[in-house]
């Protein structure tokens, strides 16, 4: 083979290999042309699949030639079986001049004499492998080899692009695809949160110390309802929220709560004496759902001498809440089943999506018990401290 005729094959190949834009076109393109310019008879083209360990055909030109570009029962090779599978596990090209001769030879549709198989391989990473046959012995040589070592290193540099390019255009969609739930969740949330029911018996309350010319009341819970709203406005764009200013929105939001109701619950929160470091920072609107839920549930549910006990523990990589709750158990003739109002978004659904959107990693559990007539329940959650993001 000249050195003239070299150079053209290589500038062919690379040409030919450049101007596609999947693994599927590049490969069938690198078997057909193994063929038609190196005067082969048989060529085969195997991808590593590293999960399974295998070498799986992914293109064939030969005798049983393909016409539709379809490989029906694709042939798997165990990586270090045969000697397509030696060479994909130690990235050494190989020459077999008798395969008669050699034990690891793997007969596929027909005996052939004499095997060439390189490695598609860049910077030590392999992909695949490049093997051909000819029923001839001693057909191929240092040039073939030479050859096919070449192409097989332009074929992988296409490779790695490709899949460079798809990885970028994956991790494109899903940064989309996670930046519209995360709107989705907020909406939800704060629909949740402001729903028509919690907005109007909060007026109404208000307006009931109004009429009855209660104008410090009145005008106290306007502030904090007006604050409430200032809060959920403000984080609605944002991710994330201090762990003071969070406690302090539930403060504004449990009292109204509390206006609304009627009183028919209290509430405490506690923040570890020895851990006062409310400059943390944590996922945004997650206490205020649960605490959402806990309520509607417990009223919805007509607890009696209902208590929120409600704990936070900071940690230079963690913010732990607990809430304990209490209440009057319920005795019932029949089996008891809870109720729940449709339009409160649950918590724990909230944590699922925030921990497969922003792999938070957030933690819960929940216990109840029951002692002396009372229903006991506990609520653990996890949260990451972001402040160092």
């Amino acid at each position: 083979m000249e050195t003239e005729s070299f150079e053209d094959i290589l500038v062919y190949f690379s040409k030919s290999l450049m101007g596609k834009e999947n693994e599927e076109d590049i490969l069938w393109d690198l078997a057909k042309n193994c063929i038609s310019k190196l005067g082969f008879v048989d060529c085969v083209i195997y991808l590593v699949d590293e999960k399974n360990n295998l070498l799986v055909q992914k293109s064939a030109y030969g005798p049983k030639n393909p016409r539709d570009q379809k490989l029906h029962n694709p042939v798997k090779i165990p990586l270090g079986e045969g000697i397509t599978g030696t060479v994909a596990l130690t990235g050494v090209p190989e020459i077999v001049s008798d395969t008669s001769i050699d034990s690891r030879y793997i007969v596929d549709d027909a005996l052939r004499l004499s095997e060439i198989c390189v490695p598609i391989s860049y910077e030590k990473v392999i992909y695949g492998v490049i093997d051909c046959e000819h029923p001839e012995k001693s057909f191929f040589n240092e040039q073939h080899l030479k050859m096919l070592s070449v192409i097989a290193s332009i074929c992988a540099i296409k490779i790695k692009s490709v899949r460079a390019n798809v990885a970028l255009i994956e991790k494109q969609q899903n940064l989309l695809r996670i930046k519209e739930e995360m709107v989705e969740l907020k909406l939800k949330a704060l629909n949740s949160q402001l729903h028509p029911h919690f907005v109007f018996n909060v007026i109404n309350a208000i307006q009931y110390f109004v009429t009855s010319e209660n104008k410090k009341s009145a005008l106290d819970y306007l502030s904090l309802f007006s604050k409430l709203l200032r809060f959920n406005l403000k984080y609605l764009e944002l991710d994330t929220v201090s762990l003071k200013d969070e406690i302090e929105m539930l403060n504004w939001y449990l009292k109204l709560q509390m206006l609304r109701y009627d009183n028919q619950f209290e509430y405490e929160i506690t923040v570890d004496e020895d851990s006062k470091k409310l400059n943390a920072v944590i996922p945004a609107s997650v206490t205020l759902t649960l605490f959402e839920n806990l309520i509607e549930f417990a009223m919805y549910n007509q607890h009696k001498n209902e208590k929120l006990n409600v704990a936070f523990t900071i940690s230079e990589l963690y913010v732990h809440l607990k809430i304990q709750y209490i209440h009057d158990a319920i005795i019932s003739a029949v089996e008891y089943k809870p109720k729940y109002r449709t339009h409160v978004m649950k918590w724990e659904d909230q944590i699922d999506l925030l921990n497969a959107a922003k792999n938070y990693n957030i933690k819960k559990e929940i216990t109840s018990s029951k002692n002396k007539g009372k229903e006991i329940g506990e609520i653990t959650v996890r949260l990451p401290n972001l402040i160092s993001d």
